[in-house]
């Protein structure tokens, strides 16, 4: 029972970013039909902008601290950051501490940025070509940030600590009275999770709720009348890819502290994605985030050492072989409309 729980919730955390990144994927191409291999560079891109608030916020200069003195007892010369300068020191404390979380404020506008000059500069460009020419140009642009990225930021993972007061664990197994430290697990895979499922509600409750969540929607399914109707769907649809990004960027923003991030990062979740897209249904929202978490958890069972000692390295394949057996049994997905990569 306790390997049981403690899978179900490494599939839960890991689903959660399979989700929101394919969430993203979903909307882009259920709004424009656009196969975008870019998007787990906007993956990345959220995780480097934790790390650049993180840097931001530590920049330090020397200062001379009369209360301290070396071992020849002259005043030592100490790093202090200059936000201590702006805001204090326990103000500049808590924002260096809380710096993963406040760097949403600064990913959103980013991302949604990005997510603008990439529609309107690259990717309405290929909206009427074929679906390899859209994967060739978006697979090349992820190659270019990718490389951006490494550039001014190196080739190793760099740190990105959560706040103090998530590092943590939390006793699973004493709350559910399976003994103490039967089932311990880190607080900030918590806390993905439940932001993972508030930022999940927050789109489905946008698109279903106000008005231009529904125009997109009709969008969605029918363009042609929509625009025969006088509503500028293009320019919705324009500001649905930038919140696709913004999606991105978040679920890379609060993904720092468990996985260093790294330039390659991106490619790593990218191919995951699309399996979880295609699985779900190339369209459908709610099939993109119910396969993210059915095959989180897939995954997380697969990569038990019981498991493995029957079938070594299934954990590797597990994903793709269920998508294999999805596309042969039902190509349209499990929750893919009908006709949609059935020709």
């Amino acid at each position: 029972m306790d390997a049981i729980i403690l899978q179900i919730l490494n599939g839960l955390d890991k689903g959660s970013a399979y989700a929101l990144i394919a969430l993203g994927l979903t909307l882009i191409f259920g709004t424009l039909g656009v196969v975008n291999f870019a998007h787990g560079a906007l993956f990345m891109i959220g995780a480097f902008c934790a790390v650049t608030i993180s840097r931001i916020l530590t920049f330090s200069h020397e200062v001379v601290d009369e209360t301290r003195t070396d071992f020849l007892g002259n005043p030592m010369k100490v790093d202090v950051p200059y936000i201590h300068s702006i805001v204090g020191q326990n103000a500049g404390d808590f924002m260096i501490d809380w710096a993963v979380p406040l760097s949403i404020l600064f990913a959103i506008p980013v991302m949604i940025g990005i997510g603008v000059i990439m529609e309107r500069g690259l990717i309405k460009h290929f909206y009427k070509r074929p679906h390899a020419d859209q994967i060739l140009v978006t697979f090349g642009l992820a190659i270019v940030l990718q490389e951006i990225i490494k550039f001014y930021y190196g080739a190793n993972p760099i740190p990105t600590p959560a706040p103090s007061a998530f590092r943590g664990s939390f006793d699973f197994g004493a709350m559910l009275g399976l003994g103490e430290n039967s089932i311990i697990y880190p607080y900030w895979r918590l806390v993905y999770f439940a932001f993972s499922l508030v930022i999940i509600g927050a789109v489905f409750a946008f698109l279903r709720f106000t008005t231009f969540g529904m125009v997109v929607r009709a969008g969605m399914a029918d363009r042609e009348t929509v625009g025969l109707l006088g509503i500028n769907i293009d320019k919705r649809f324009t500001i649905m890819f930038g919140i696709a990004a913004a999606v991105a960027g978040l679920a890379g923003v609060m993904y720092a502290p468990i996985n260093s991030p790294n330039y390659h990062m991106g490619m790593d979740f990218l191919v995951l994605s699309f399996v979880v897209v295609v699985v779900g249904g190339m369209g459908s929202l709610p099939g993109a985030v119910l396969a993210g978490f059915l095959l989180g958890i897939l995954e997380s069972f697969a990569s038990m050492s019981e498991v493995l000692e029957l079938l070594p390295g299934i954990n590797q394949i597990v994903i793709y072989l269920v998508a294999i057996i999805i596309l042969l049994t039902r190509p349209r997905g499990l929750m893919g409309r009908k006709g949609v990569m059935e020709d």
